[in-house]
């Protein structure tokens, strides 16, 4: 891992150590990605099962998941179902209960606004897979989206290299109610649920992470005529860990590796005020690193991570709100003091003991997360991300009176006095 001192960069160098991997986008990407979504969108069903044989060998499918899910029940450990099972239910609980109130708020005696919430009608969701199909993912989009009270759900995944529906990813639908999933993937998937394919649906909104493709495909049909909504950017991981003389070096190389196994375009960082722990958990990375099955993908990886010496923690948590990462791991004993200070993160794991592992996974939180600093602006996904609010105005025959004359004063200050007249027609109501 590249050791940097903050201290020693000029603004330019600081920038360039807090780049992303070109990789994760590039023009010939987007062209090719733009070209993908152009013939599906043109061709339909037809097109889309053409790009599906050309890139993954095999046409899309609508797989149902009963049968793979009993395959999985039978193939796993009780403990390794247990495990998903627990997963789930504290996913639900966590979103079930974060779903937002109605709000009622009278502005003025007479005038009431309410805000209203209602779910998104159809979404689609797409689950990354391929050689490690992520059946959390699917936990971690499809039970929000279920507590948020959504009517239609279309699943999208990447078909095994065998072919078909992995039993956990199967299994999970299950568990969120889902019947079929479709097993077809990449930017020929974005494509189909943007604009419908066959059988597939348009729908409104797409959510879910993936890779370079799929990041670019959502970005581009969210920026086309009729194209979708989607939940955030989220593409290939990334971890930054703020550490500091106290901190346990295995256990932050652990961490740092946990993402960079993730993809070859994954990022990870150490900020340090120690040059000991930065030295260890150099030593660390590269020694647990041959022993983990994904060493080739790590190794990749690696090639896009920083150390970086900070003068203390408080340059540290500078560093960390400048890069805007997707998780952020506070390895301090004090982290609790930390997260009022941090004020651009897809998710914070505050204090040693709290795994970066346990959020992919079973803390109830979505795992799905803004990568690329977009968590400058944007959150992760929650109930909020397949809800949409509505204001609700109820006024009395006396408060649309009594407000008449500043709304239409407001009106012709604006010049509209279409605007103003339909104010006033309100005054005129109002018995003498």
């Amino acid at each position: 891992m590249k050791i940097l001192d903050w201290n020693r960069l000029n603004l330019a160098e600081r920038r360039q150590a807090l780049e992303r991997p070109d990789q994760r986008s590039n023009i010939a990407l987007q062209e090719a990605v733009r070209a993908i979504v152009g013939r599906v969108r043109e061709g339909g069903w037809d097109a889309l099962v053409a790009e599906a044989i050309r890139i993954d060998g095999e046409p899309p499918r609508l797989e149902p998941v009963a049968a793979a899910a009993a395959e999985a029940r039978h193939k796993l450990e009780p403990a390794q179902v247990e495990a998903i099972e627990l997963a789930a239910r504290n996913i639900t609980l966590f979103h079930e209960r974060s779903r937002p109130a109605e709000q009622e708020v009278e502005t003025l005696p007479g005038m009431i606004v309410r805000k209203v919430w209602r779910p998104i009608e159809r979404v689609g969701l797409y689950v990354p897979g391929g050689r490690t199909p992520l059946f959390s993912s699917l936990l971690m989009l499809a039970l929000p989206a279920q507590a948020a009270g959504v009517e239609a759900i279309v699943v999208v995944t990447p078909p095994r290299p065998e072919g078909g529906l992995d039993p956990a990813v199967a299994l999970a639908a299950q568990l969120c109610g889902i019947e079929g999933i479709w097993t077809v993937g990449g930017a020929q998937a974005i494509a189909a649920l943007a604009f419908g394919a066959g059988d597939i649906p348009a729908v409104h909104k797409i959510c879910g992470p993936g890779n370079s493709w799929v990041a670019e495909a959502k970005t581009y049909v969210a920026s086309l005529s009729g194209g979708p909504a989607i939940d955030l950017p989220a593409g290939p991981s990334e971890l930054l860990v703020i550490a500091d003389e106290g901190s346990d070096p295995a256990i932050v190389a652990s961490d740092l590796l946990s993402q960079a196994e993730h993809d070859a375009a994954a990022q990870v960082l150490l900020v340090t005020d120690c040059e000991i722990l930065a030295a260890e958990v150099a030593r660390e990375v590269l020694a647990q690193a041959k022993l983990l099955p994904r060493a080739e993908t790590i190794k990749a990886a690696l090639m896009n991570a920083r150390i970086i010496l900070t003068t203390d923690v408080d340059q540290a948590l500078e560093v960390a709100n400048a890069y805007a990462p997707e998780h952020l791991s506070l390895a301090l004993p004090y982290a609790d003091r930390l997260v009022p200070r941090i004020r651009s993160a897809g998710a914070v794991f505050a204090g040693s003991d709290a795994a970066e592992a346990f959020g992919d996974y079973l803390a109830g939180s979505s795992h799905v997360l803004p990568t690329d600093g977009a968590a400058r602006a944007w959150s992760g996904v929650s109930v909020y991300t397949f809800l949409k609010s509505m204001s609700v105005q109820t006024l009395t025959r006396e408060a649309a009176g009594r407000v008449a004359g500043p709304a239409a004063m407001l009106a012709r200050l604006e010049g509209l006095e279409a605007h103003a007249r339909a104010a006033e027609a309100r005054r005129e109501r109002v018995p003498a």
